[in-house]
This record gives C-alpha cells, structure tokens and sequence, in this order.
C-alpha cells in the first residue's frame, strides 16, 4: 500500500490588484492566490478562504499587481559578454563583424554569460527563459550543459533551444567556416542533447528544441532534417525568420523563393514551431503562420536596434497567429530585460500602419506572459494565472513614485517605468526580493562576466 502523500504547503497573497491574463481577461482590483506546492490552488476576489491548512506563509500585497511571471521566447546567452560593440551596424554587417569573437567562445565564458542574461531577466519577473545557442565551437567544452546548468541554478524554468550552422562563408552564408559544424554532427549532438536533458513533464524546468539558426548560415538539408528530427523526438523547432530585407532578398537569389514558403518547403511551418522576429511578412506570410499555428517571437528593441523595421504584430494576432515577446541576444539589445519589451512593443508598434489602435496595455502583457507560454508549447501549465497552473507569479509594486499617481495598475506596468518586482516565484519558489536575486551572487556573476568578456576579447584581438 502507498505511503500518504504529505500535505501540500500552502503560500497565500491578499490585498493585490491582480491580472489574471486568463482567456476572459479576469482581473481583481484586490484580491488573493493561494499556492498549494508548485501549484495555484485558488484565485479571486476579496479575502482568501478561510481554514487553510498548512499555510507557511501570508503576503500581503497592498500596492501590487500580480501577473504571471514572463516569458522569453528568443535570446542568445553568450551574446551577454559582447555588448556594446557594432552598434551602428544593419544585421547582416553587425553578424560579419561579430562572428569572429563569438566563433571563440568556450564554455567558462558562455556559463557567465549565460548567468548574466539570466540574473538581468529574472530579477525583471522573467520566469521563463529560452536560449538559442548556435555556436559550437570545436573543443569549447559542454557549451549546453553550461547554459542548462546555470538556469538550474538561478531557479527559471527554461527551454534550450539547441542551435547550429553548417553554412560558413564558402558555402555563400555569414559565418567564418572555423564557426560552424558539419550537418551530421550538428544533428548528431542536438539529438543528443534533447535525449539528455529535455523533460516533457507538466511541471518542467528544462526542456530543449531543435533551432538551425537562420537561412543564410545553415544548409536546406539541416533544417529539413532538424524539422524532422524534431518532430521524431517529440520537442518543438525554432529558428530566425523573415528578419531583414537583406535576408527576403538572399532567400530569393539563392532558394527562388521568399522566407516563409522556403520554410514550409522543408517542412519547417507548424503548431511545433517558432519563428525570431518575422518582420517582412507580407498577407500570403502572415495567412501561411496562421493556418499553420507557427508562433512568433516578437523582438521590439533588437529590430530597432538593428535598423530591421516594425513587424506586423497587430495583424498577425488579428489572424490568429501566436506571438509571445523576446529579448533577443544583448549584443543587439543591451539591457537585456523583457518587462521593458512590453512598452517598447506596445510603443514600437504604434509608429506602424495601425497608429494608435496597434496594440493596449492588456495586449502587451498578454503577449509577454500567455502568448510567450503559447509559443514554447506550455500554454497548458504557464502564462495565466488559474487554478490548476504553475506557480509561476510576480508581484509589481505600483504605489512607488514611479507608478502611485496611474490608476490602472496593467497601465502602470506596461505604460510607466518597469515597476520594481517586489517578489517573483517559479514552481512555487521564490527568486526574487526586492530587485534582488535570492538564488544567486549578483555581484560575483557580473565581476565573472567582466573578466570573461575581456577574455574573449583579447583572444579574439590575437586572432
């Protein structure tokens, strides 16, 4: 006969404004969650319920909103220990020029990196983070096992998205040829990878999937192969998409054929897929994501950073198409924090075709919390808060100087300032007090990536 299981304990918020981002857009100007373990047990209105057993902890929440946590849906890690460099480059001259250093990278410098991108999003209410990781330098070391290895430890649910190229200069693509891999060992070690570390459990903090990089550094064979790989294993794909014109033009001069129909000739479109950016997307584009379910992850500051224009996001939601919020890597967005994407998208997207009627307060915050878990496939476990859910939840503290004068507290969090987190919980678990990390140094993290990043930087000046 089975032991008992233990009873749950439980951690109760009252006295919050709370936005639940359910699909009826439930919100509560005060109210109370209950947390049972690792999961939301109950939410709404008023005061909790009374008789709660086993409670370890009550917060009261006077003068917060409580969201769930956010979720990033593109980044590049390593990318943490080269900013500030080529900051008035387009993206294909900004890749030319940064692919040197990146190809040197090992894995101590990608482990820091990976600590910093991570600390500067989850001390900002990220509680999912995803890396795409595409360069594998030979002999560099367990360059995954670094990035999993450090998301583990700061405590963020996490999805690896296991990079590659085999697309080097002599092939036509961007990359130095000592900077990619061969298309077997790239699929060989991705293989590898999602067998050693992805968990397609409910309550999952890693998982992994299939990401070729973009159209001009890898072979029509690794992503028609990498779509069939990924779907074998049963892990979602991603890669860069319709990022730039220079990239709708080389498509063509080299595939005959734009962006989106060359990714739905290898097979490379679908409810399992997520595309980075997708800027130049015209009608039959968006139409093709739509019927197909292919999400989008949305990278405001990085495109303008880039010089690469506005997407189309007001129309892709208006058709149906699933659009979470990126940071994207910090060589090409320095500050590295998705709350401030939820302005910057509403912002951004309001200079486009649809002025003022673009995007809403509300619009943003679904876009970075329910529509980044649709992209990465958990939409049943995270990004709204509902009995049942993870507990995944921040708490914004809006009664500052920053936001105590904005009535609408989701006007306050996507409109003003980013608004301090207060606390932020993954699983159940607290990470975040106050803007400061609980799980990890913060001042070690940024002295170890200083001095990796001058590493890098001297031997690639020696190169």
């Amino acid at each position: 006969m089975a032991a008992p299981s233990a009873a749950p304990q439980r951690i109760v918020v009252e006295n919050a404004a709370i936005a639940t981002v359910d699909a009826n857009d439930t919100e509560y100007a005060s109210g109370y969650l209950v947390v049972a373990d690792n999961k939301i047990e109950s939410i709404g209105a008023g005061k909790a319920p009374e008789g709660l057993e086993n409670v370890v902890r009550r917060i009261d929440a006077t003068g917060h909103l409580v969201t769930p946590g956010l979720v990033n849906t593109h980044h590049h890690f390593y990318q943490w220990i080269t900013r500030g460099l080529a900051t008035d480059h387009n993206l294909f001259n900004w890749l030319v020029a940064l692919y040197p250093t990146w190809a040197r990278i090992d894995e101590q410098m990608v482990r820091a990196a990976a600590q910093g991108s991570l600390a500067m999003m989850a001390r900002g209410g990220v509680t999912t983070a995803m890396d795409h990781h595409y360069v594998y330098p030979v002999n560099s070391g367990d360059l995954s096992g670094a990035i999993i290895g450090a998301a583990s430890e700061m405590g963020v649910r996490f999805t690896l998205a296991r990079g590659s190229m085999d697309r080097s200069e002599k092939d036509g693509g961007l990359p130095p040829d000592f900077a990619v891999e061969t298309t077997e060992g790239a699929l060989a070690a991705t293989e590898e990878t999602v067998k050693r570390y992805h968990d397609a459990s409910f309550d999952a903090m890693t998982q992994v999937a299939v990401a070729p990089c973009s159209p001009f550094s890898i072979s029509t064979e690794l992503l028609r192969e990498g779509a069939a790989l990924g779907r074998r294993l049963g892990v979602r794909m991603h890669t860069h998409g319709s990022e730039t014109v220079e990239e709708e033009k080389f498509c063509h001069e080299l595939f005959g054929m734009g962006p989106t129909d060359y990714f739905e000739s290898t097979g490379f479109l679908g409810e399992d897929v997520w595309m980075a950016h997708c800027v130049h997307m015209n009608d039959s584009d968006i139409a093709a994501f739509a019927r197909t379910k292919t999400g989008v992850a949305h990278c405001p500051s990085s495109n303008a950073r880039l010089a690469a224009g506005i997407a189309r996001v007001p129309d892709m939601l208006a058709a149906g198409v699933p659009v979470g919020l990126g940071v994207d890597g910090t060589a090409s967005n320095e500050s590295g924090e998705l709350h401030t994407e939820l302005r910057n998208a509403l912002l951004i997207n309001r200079l486009g075709a649809h002025r003022e009627a673009a995007l809403n307060a509300r619009q943003a915050l679904r876009l970075g919390t329910h529509g980044g878990a649709q992209v990465l496939g958990r939409a049943d476990s995270i990004g709204s808060l509902e009995a049942g859910k993870l507990a995944d939840f921040v708490l914004w503290k809006i009664d500052g100087l920053g936001h105590s004068t904005i009535a609408d507290p989701v006007t306050a969090i996507v409109f003003g300032a980013a608004a301090p987190v207060t606390a932020s919980f993954v699983n159940g678990r607290q990470i975040v007090e106050n803007d400061r990390l609980l799980t990890v140094d913060e001042d070690a993290i940024a002295r170890d990536a200083r001095t990796e990043a001058q590493r890098l930087a001297r031997i690639a000046a020696q190169a």
